[in-house]
């Protein structure tokens, strides 16, 4: 296998096409690939296939531009800084979108089958409850689990009664969507990527997808990356593409580099509450702004010197967290 290839952000995403499928790295409001996201709302991207152990303001941006078509996870939001994903939920409401959930567990089970390359995990989750209704199966309700699309499975759950002691479990399908897009803090020049701190179900992500894509704050010499290989997350023959962007997760935080920017992310919730309100946030933030570059010149280098991160500390000590 050749290494990774380096691109520009505007190219990786531009290989994203109409109606994939993909998932992303990070939790909630942390290391998300903010700026592939503003990128497909600015290339307009439609008819998305989200499938995610979790939300954040990745997907309700997502969803508010229109780029959605199937949404599968177990929850969206914005932690403290706005508690519901109002872009999501409003296009929800509407039928714009499908919203396919499932327990957090489930999420998680689908993605470590993904990145194993098996059908199917067993698990206790969510047994007794709602999300296994076949009332709320809403993908085959929409009649996509007939086998033409070979990302949907064929059945949403499955019970099962296990040999060894006779318990009945659930068995929930493996997730393995077309892309990963993953933001992470640093990657080796030949494609060796690290994560520093938490690194929740990254590697599940990264592994279950058929492509992936790794923004990176910095690529560093491969020789450096590989002096603690027990640091690192993936090897570079699972990486398929690099990109190299500096503040490429903001508003969401990246551990050692920059904290979530609480305020934006809040303004982005009250502004965005009404479709109206979606579309000029986006067209002064998204569409106004060239590119990336123009976005960080834009919020301007005040703001992110405040957010970034004290290298002794990964946190930084100028942001207000709150008084009693």
């Amino acid at each position: 296998m050749g290494r990774p290839q380096k691109v520009s952000l505007a190219e990786a995403v531009r290989l994203i096409q109409d109606g994939d499928s993909l998932t992303f790295s990070g939790f909630t409001i942390w290391r998300r690939p903010m700026a592939a996201i503003m990128e497909m709302v600015r290339q307009g991207k439609k008819d998305l296939h989200l499938i995610m152990v979790n939300g954040g303001p990745h997907d309700d941006m997502l969803s508010g531009a229109g780029c959605v078509k199937i949404w599968e996870s177990c929850w969206s939001g914005h932690e403290m800084f706005g508690k519901i994903p109002g872009n999501l939920a409003r296009k929800a409401e509407a039928g714009e979108l499908i919203c396919e959930d499932y327990s957090h567990v489930q999420m998680l089970y689908r993605f470590v089958a993904g990145s194993q390359g098996i059908p199917f995990m067993p698990t206790y989750s969510a047994m007794g409850s709602d999300m296994l209704n076949p009332e709320y199966d809403m993908l085959g309700k929409a009649g996509l689990r007939d086998g033409s699309n070979p990302k949907i499975p064929a059945l949403k759950y499955e019970m099962y009664t296990e040999k060894f002691t006779g318990s009945e479990v659930v068995l929930v399908p493996a997730a393995q969507p077309d892309w990963c897009i993953a933001h992470v803090q640093m990657v080796g020049s030949e494609g060796t990527v690290r994560v520093l701190g938490q690194n929740f179900a990254d590697e599940e992500a990264m592994k279950a997808a058929d492509k992936l894509i790794v923004i990176a704050e910095e690529i560093v010499p491969e020789e450096f990356i590989r002096r603690e290989p027990e640091h690192n997350l993936i090897p570079p023959h699972l990486v398929d593409y690099i990109v190299e962007l500096p503040w490429a997760g903001h508003p969401s935080g990246c551990f050692d580099y920059y904290e979530a920017d609480g305020e934006f992310i809040k303004n982005f919730y009250n502004q965005t509450r009404t479709q109206e309100g979606f579309d000029r946030w986006a067209q002064e933030w998204i569409f106004d702004v060239r590119d990336h570059d123009g976005y960080l010149n834009k919020l301007g280098v005040n703001r992110l010197e405040k957010l970034r991160a004290s290298r002794a500390l990964g946190y930084s000590q100028k942001v207000k967290r709150g008084s009693r």
